[in-house]
């Protein structure tokens, strides 16, 4: 199959890339203009529906209309001369306040928006008077925009709200200021645009730069990164339409993370065969190209096929989580890689079919065989020393894994960047009012048969919660429509996106609840902390049932892909033993040193599947390689130094690639997203370097032969031609 398909797409690559090109560009363009869509910003409605977070959404939903795409956005207004507002100020601030309601928005259009594609986000504000500082210096208007906070049409309909808030109280001498989480949201994004700009940059140029160092050639540098970007697109469409199709949510962070994931493996699949392609051409200089690029990418198509579905296999085991965001990318990612690995049989080897030699023009590298240069140098460091390459190996990663002792996960929402407009107003808020103020946790009760409530029955309620500690105050009850159900507002003393909020919800307030919720009445606790305290409860049973079963569906490829139980086991203890220094090193630079509560909760999972499956795909390609050379016969330790020869400069570079596309996320302006970046690049380079070129390699020079054991190498004899017999 697979050389059936790299043999076509050899015959015929003119045909394969005008499908690629009209596809990817097609699809490329409704997935941008359609992604958001079908993206979902609402964590609790990622919550399986048994938690009392998701049943607390469903109460405000069905009961009080509440709206998952409601975007809240808290307006301060104050005097510009720093004095209390008067009773004309206040007057101005409802009357405004009361405008605004009835007054509609409309949205700028962008000039990447299509009409008739793109969601028109134009509507009517709803605006209300929420809160006045005690000492009179400022007033809090509450504002709900609806739509998807995470579209840049969202965003231009919030500037042209702020705009029109600012314009009408100057007009009385009044100041204005904006917080919440859109405004956080668009305040971070033009905060960040030109460090995206740059980073983005910086990142294609390394990618280019390396290729030109590697290879010393134009197409060699900028045809991968034109091909991924197609193949990129076409995957992140086929998500997206795919989401449409079924009616799937996806998380708002799942394209970008596509994104990232296509651009390191794309390239790293297409350097594969560049490698080899290189070395078969100057070991076959009068075959015609054609022919080798048909061998070559038949060979390498098996490795990267194997590589590329051990990734899709971890993916893959992200549907037996409970916790939404980890079902939703653990089929996209799968899925992407799918359409990636479609690339590497097809469009890859088409564009080698067609470049030919003149891929690696101007070098003169064709004309010469290549040097062993480091490359052959420590192939024979690992094959003559090779316990000591692997005691030290061993010992640096186990170092790194030492920081592990004592991580705590970090389930905090994220946070506003300093400097921002958004920062300071809520700063100032902060401090004249309680945290808890601008967010509040709610607690929802219903009554069973559908009698009506009345504010008598809730007054147990509604004292037990105001007794417990942290708690500053609760709102009298707001009814719904027929009374049958309630909501009552509890203001914390402490931010709702901290950890002290998270343990308050989850520990003293829902024990409260639970033990003053009269007979026939239901109540169910919500908002960000309960949210998160939910959130985290999923995610630590999670990650329980994720791991074991993802280790042991690679393993299980592992033993079809080698014919072996003693590789598998080698590559799986590496793999385990880097996933652990990742991780400590995360741990030592964030929470030990740097004093962060704890790593982001997400990136033990993510750091698992793509150190583990990632590494596994290095691992997988210096096995094939140790597999065909130990098969030439003679000695096991030469096989293995010409094995790291040959593989180590498609290796090393496809590491720096990848690690470099990850690296990109750790100037990111959010914590976590640094977090993510930086250690996920480290896990890539600790794969390529330690593992793949070292501490695997020196275990197959102890273990020899044995390394396939039960099995035996195959045993080939490479005949005119090029072409492999192989047998038992």
């Amino acid at each position: 199959m697979i050389r059936a398909l790299t043999g076509f797409s050899t015959r015929r690559p003119w045909r394969v890339i005008a499908v690629w090109a009209v596809v990817g560009i097609v699809a490329s363009v409704l997935g941008q203009v359609l992604v958001f869509r079908v993206t979902h910003t609402d964590s609790a409605g990622f919550l399986p529906r048994e938690y009392d977070a998701a049943a607390a959404l469903r109460v405000a939903r069905e009961e009080f209309g509440a709206e998952p795409d409601a975007e809240a956005v808290t307006v301060l207004v104050a005097r510009r001369d720093g004095r209390p507002l008067g009773d004309a100020d206040r007057e101005r601030v409802v009357g405004v306040a009361r405008a605004l309601s009835h007054a509609r928005v409309e949205m700028p259009w962008a000039d990447e928006q299509i009409p008739g594609l793109s969601k028109d986000y134009s509507q009517v504000p709803e605006v209300e008077l929420t809160a006045t500082a005690p000492d009179g210096s400022f007033a809090l208007l509450g504002a709900r925009l609806r739509g998807n906070s995470t579209d840049p049409g969202m965003h231009a309909l919030y500037r042209a709200f702020q705009d029109r808030v600012q314009e009408e109280f100057d007009e009385a001498g009044l100041r204005t200021g904006f917080t919440g989480g859109l405004a956080e949201l668009v305040d971070r994004a033009d905060g960040e645009k030109t460090t995206r700009l740059v980073v983005g940059l910086v990142m294609l140029g390394l990618i280019v730069l390396v290729n030109v160092l590697v290879f010393r050639s134009v197409l060699a540098a900028f045809v991968p990164l034109l091909a991924v970007s197609v193949v990129g697109g076409a995957a992140a469409g086929t998500v997206v339409g795919a989401a449409l199709l079924t009616g799937f949510a996806l998380d708002p962070g799942t394209p970008s993370m596509i994104g990232t994931v296509l651009v390191g493996i794309g390239v790293d699949y297409f350097l594969f065969l560049l490698f080899r392609f290189r070395e078969e051409l100057r070991r076959r200089p009068e075959e015609h190209h054609r022919l080798v690029a048909a061998d070559v990418a038949g060979r390498v198509g098996t490795a990267v096929t194997s590589a590329a579905l051990t990734i899709v296999a971890a993916f893959a085991t992200l549907g037996v989580a409970t916790f939404g965001q980890f079902r939703v990318l653990g089929p996209s990612v799968a899925v992407s890689v799918l359409v990636m690995l479609l690339a590497s049989l097809t469009l890859m080897p088409a564009l080698l079919a067609v470049a030919g030699r003149r891929m690696f023009w101007p070098s003169k590298s064709l004309a010469k065989p290549g040097s062993p240069g480091l490359a052959g140098r420590t192939g024979e460091l690992v094959a003559r020393r090779p316990l000591l390459v692997f005691v030290a190996s061993a010992a640096l990663l186990g170092a790194l894994a030492v920081g592990v002792a004592g991580v705590r996960m970090d389930f905090g929402a994220g946070g506003t960047p300093r400097g921002t407009a958004a920062a300071d107003t809520a700063r100032e808020i902060a401090g004249a009012l309680p945290p808890g103020v601008s967010d509040p946790t709610t607690v929802y009760v219903t009554a069973d048969g559908g009698r009506a409530l009345d504010a008598d029955g809730l007054r147990v309620l509604r004292g037990a919660l105001s007794g417990v500690d942290g708690v500053g105050s609760v709102a009298a009850p707001v009814f719904d429509a027929d009374r049958t159900a309630a909501r009552l507002d509890a203001y914390l003393t402490v931010d709702a996106r901290s950890e002290r909020a998270r343990e308050l919800v989850a520990g003293p307030v829902r024990e409260a609840v639970r033990e003053a919720t009269p007979p026939g009445l239901t109540a169910h606790v919500g908002g960000t902390a309960a949210v998160f305290a939910d959130v985290e409860t999923a995610v630590d049973r999670d990650l329980r049932t994720v791991f074991p079963v993802a280790a042991a569906l690679i393993a299980l490829i592992l033993v079809v892909l080698l014919r072996s139980l003693a590789a598998p086991v080698v590559l799986m203890l590496a793999v385990g033993l880097c996933f652990a220094a990742t991780l400590g090193a995360a741990a030592l630079v964030f929470q030990h040193l740097g004093g962060a509560p704890g790593v982001n909760f997400v990136l033990p999972l993510v750091l698992f599947l793509f150190v583990v499956a990632l590494g596994t795909d290095y691992n997988i390609l210096v096995s094939d390689r140790l597999r065909e050379e130990m098969a030439r016969g003679g000695p096991a330790r030469a096989a293995v130094a010409r094995a790291v020869r040959h593989t180590a400069p498609a290796i090393a570079t496809a590491g720096v690639v990848l690690a470099a596309s990850f690296g990109a996320l750790a100037v990111n302006a959010d914590p976590s997203t640094r977090q993510l970046g930086f250690a996920t690049a480290l896990g890539i380079l600790l794969s390529a370097f330690v593992l793949s070129l070292l501490l695997v390699p020196s275990a197959a020079a102890l273990l020899g032969r044995g390394m396939w054991w039960p099995s035996r190498a195959a045993r080939r004899s490479v005949e005119a031609g090029g072409q492999e017999v192989t047998g038992r």
